[in-house]
């Protein structure tokens, strides 16, 4: 089992340093199949502004699974990697939202309104399983109740392979999941340096710019100068720390400049996903 390439597309991209693309969905059937085959690098189930709702989210992913690409592709590797934003964590510390998900299969968790060294510790520990005081990787300790059957069974590995494969990436090299931390308050950013510097495994942050322009006075005027010097002000402490910087809402009239900027985590808006899709990878030479 040793030889099981990456699963996890969207690090998969990101560790060849690449921009990964994205969108969110509802965790609904009809959606997750039509954007299983659509060229995205992942899916974000949307369970923060949508119902918490696990069944429907373990249906989705099921429908999603295609034998013809799993044999055709010769490889476990979903087309799609599906992750899932889950409600605000924030100081509540409601770590059972991340472990119902990832024990339903998913390589990832979007955490919004992370702002504090304590939340981000939060989001990450988590996300992984506990281990040995003697083993490598160790902090964040890891939170994660034990019930890896239904998970490992979704990603089509053994319950050992699965143990070693579900950590967080880059904390763990072999890691496949990945931990998104979303800054969209005022003093996220002020928190954001001590964050990234204390707390390793955090493989992008997301900036949430609609709750970020609020915050800032200016909700959803995102070309005002404060919104734009904040978001500015994100790229910089995320690039000065090597971590991903990611976009929730490119469209047509964004993209160019998006990846000029530098971001290379992007969610398309759902209003123009297919034409967004394929700018981006033009822009990116995919």
């Amino acid at each position: 089992m040793a030889d099981i390439p990456r699963l996890n597309g969207i690090i998969k991209q990101l560790e060849a340093g690449k921009t990964a693309i994205t969108t969110f969905s509802p965790a609904e059937i009809g959606n997750g199949v039509s954007l299983a085959t659509s060229g995205y690098d992942g899916i974000i189930f949307e369970m923060e502004h949508n119902p918490f709702e696990t069944k429907g989210l373990r249906d989705t992913l099921q429908f999603m699974l295609n034998r013809g690409q799993i044999v055709g592709g010769g490889t476990l590797a979903p087309q799609v990697t599906p992750i899932v934003r889950i409600p605000p964590n924030g100081s509540e510390m409601n770590q059972f939202l991340a472990k119902q998900v990832l024990d339903v299969g998913v390589y990832g968790v979007v955490w919004p309104h992370v702002s504090t060294v304590e939340e981000a510790y939060n989001a990450v520990s988590a996300s992984r399983y506990p281990r040995p005081l003697d083993r490598p990787y160790l902090e964040p300790r890891g939170q994660r109740g034990d019930a890896p059957v239904a998970a490992a069974r979704y990603w089509g590995i053994g319950g050992q392979e699965y143990y070693k494969r579900a950590d967080v990436w880059p904390l763990n090299p072999e890691g496949e999941i990945l931990v998104i931390i979303m800054c969209e308050e005022v003093k996220a950013i002020g928190n954001l340096d001590e964050m990234l510097k204390k707390v390793p495994g955090i493989g992008v942050v997301l900036i949430g710019e609609g709750d970020l322009s609020q915050d800032l006075g200016h909700p959803r005027e995102y070309d005002h100068p404060v919104v734009v010097e904040a978001m500015a002000e994100i790229r910089r402490i995320c690039a000065a720390n090597n971590v991903i910087c990611g976009h929730p809402h490119a469209d047509m009239d964004n993209i160019d400049t998006l990846i000029e900027q530098g971001y290379r985590f992007l969610v398309a808006a759902s209003s123009t996903t297919t034409p967004t899709l394929n700018r981006a990878k033009e822009l990116t030479g995919r």
